[in-house]
């Protein structure tokens, strides 16, 4: 039996969202040495950046930290099969 690590995606929806308000999902940014410097959000789940737990809670904290518009958004880190 092999352990097959969970892999999570990053979405973001405004709070207070109305019906026409769809969510975004997290695409990581990585330098060419595979460092992460960074997400972007796209509307594209299928697009979204497959993250274990650790990256995807790097991934918040950065968006948390750089973008200023994330207080106006809801956060969630909800496993990719789902």
């Amino acid at each position: 039996m092999t352990d097959v690590e969970q892999l999570y995606i990053i979405q973001q929806r405004k709070m207070n969202a109305g019906e026409k308000d769809l969510p975004v999902y997290a695409k990581a940014m990585r330098s060419k040495e595979g460092v992460f410097e960074g997400v972007s959000f796209i509307r594209n789940r299928d697009k979204a950046t497959l993250m274990t737990l650790a990256e995807a809670q790097q991934a918040v904290a950065w968006a948390k930290k750089k973008k200023p518009l994330a207080g106006l958004y809801e956060t969630s880190i909800l496993p990719a099969n789902s």
